[in-house]
Formats: structure tokens, sequence, C-alpha cells
């Protein structure tokens, strides 16, 4: 079985995709993938990662669409634009705290 690394990225924190134009907040992990073998396929063998890394699930938004994303933590950079996230998740999923980060609202309600 393989051994499961500490995720880099913690929940409510924004990132950004290293390839591609699109950002988003973290709103759950998995320790390794955990998605369809189909879903793994179809990502082009030559930029395909490796699934013995965490994966996140995103809130993810690009210039003209709001979505889910499931990305490898190999394909992740921390997003230090400070620009407003608009998905309509966030708000409904996070609360902002006095430092200014993204605290899920579950937790926040303890």
């Amino acid at each position: 079985m393989p051994q499961a690394r500490t995720a880099k990225f913690r929940i409510g924190e924004v990132v950004r995709h290293r390839l591609y134009p699109f950002r988003g907040v973290v709103f759950d992990v998995d320790p390794v993938f955990n998605n369809t073998e189909e879903w793994w396929l179809s990502i082009p063998e030559d930029i395909r990662p490796d699934k013995n890394q965490p994966f996140y699930h995103l809130y993810a938004e690009n210039a003209e669409n709001e979505y889910v994303a499931y990305v490898s933590e190999q394909n992740l950079v921390p997003d230090t634009s400070g620009e407003p996230l608009r998905h309509p998740q966030v708000e409904a999923s996070f609360v902002e705290d006095d430092d200014g980060n993204l605290v899920a609202r579950d937790q926040s309600l303890n």
C-alpha cells in the first residue's frame, strides 16, 4: 500500500494551477488519488500525475466559469494575488478570520 504524504495545502487555502489558468480554494484533501481510473486515464499521459500524492478538491474558477476541480499537489502553487474568489460555494462554505484567512464554516461555528 502506498505511503500517504502530508498535504502541503490546507483546507481554506487559495491556490492556483501551475500550468493552466485557474485558481480556487481547497475544500477537501485526499491523501492519495481517490477518483475513477477513467478520470485518471483521461489526462494526457505526458502530463498525468503520480497517484501517490495528495489530491485536492477545489472550488475553482477561471476567467469564464466557476466549477469544482480535482488537482494533484504537484500541479498546485499558492495563489498570492489577494484577489477575491467569486465561486458561489466559497461564501457558503467559508468565513474569513481576523487575519484574512478562509476558515470552513463548520469549524467556525463550534
